[in-house]
């Protein structure tokens, strides 16, 4: 069966939807996936505003695309890391607030729970995301870890992000976490272990990105065999990483971003 191949919208978010959407459809892509940020998509509209789902398929159909999936990984990010002023700039003002880190990690909770709700008005099964990690810090054991304070890390997601996926079983849509380096998984091992401190539960998943598995050494191909029933939806992307030694590593040396 022929698959829909969509466009994520979040590397657009400065041109408008409508724009968007028209180069979309002369590019030949049969929908898009929405980005909860610049104008494609807004949560609190679309749980508060009646006609607001509907307007949003109406000019997608103008294009003659379709919408399949919405995306939060802003303000999912703010979820579960430690909140700093970088976050301000990625997350909307009602989330942030007053910038304390408790509380925007509690409206990040609330607005991804919203996040779900309005995915179900849309009429979209899955929600796409980031989630954060409390113990991305801690990535290299040195000064050396405890692993107690890795294990508090997975149970701290587990506190976080179970009340979220409630909702997420409540409305009937499935959240895909897009695994990927300061998520609380970044791999295939710690996406074992994310499942694992969930429970299993069928509401969280992985929206399946290659692009960010390979350059850290990752087999790629075996994530998929290992995970193939949590795959729910799939980001294609290209990456290239060097096949000789450089100055810099996979994270990039605290070298400005997109340095080679």
């Amino acid at each position: 069966m022929a698959r829909p191949v969509t466009l994520f919208t979040g590397q657009w978010a400065d041109l408008t939807l409508e724009t968007l959407a028209k180069k979309a459809a002369s590019w030949g892509y049969d929908g898009l996936e929405l980005a909860c940020w610049g104008d494609h998509f807004d949560v609190q509209r679309a749980i508060t505003e009646p006609d607001y789902c509907q307007g949003r398929h109406d000019l997608l159909a103008r294009h003659g695309l379709k919408v399949y999936a919405i995306s939060n990984h802003l303000v999912g990010q703010a979820v579960c890391d430690n909140i700093d002023q970088r976050h301000k700039a990625i997350i909307p003002a009602h989330v942030w607030g007053d910038g304390v880190g408790a509380g925007v990690q509690e409206r990040a909770a609330a607005e991804m729970m919203d996040t779900a709700r309005a995915a179900a008005k849309l009429g979209v099964k899955v929600v796409n995301g980031f989630t954060g990690s409390s113990i991305w810090p801690l990535l290299y054991s040195f000064p050396p870890n405890d692993p107690a304070m890795i294990e508090a890390g997975f149970q701290d997601f587990a506190d976080r992000w179970n009340p979220i996926l409630d909702v997420f079983d409540e409305v009937g849509v499935r959240f895909g976490l897009e695994v990927h380096p300061t998520e609380i998984a970044f791999d295939i091992a710690s996406s074992a272990r994310a499942l694992e401190a969930i429970g299993h539960r069928k509401a969280f998943g992985f929206n399946y990105d290659p692009s960010h598995l390979g350059y850290q050494g990752v087999d790629y191909v075996a994530f998929i065999d290992r995970f193939a029933d949590r795959i729910y939806h799939t980001h294609m992307k290209d990456v290239w990483w060097s096949d000789k030694l450089t100055e810099a590593g996979v994270f990039g040396g605290h070298t400005d971003f997109g340095t080679p």
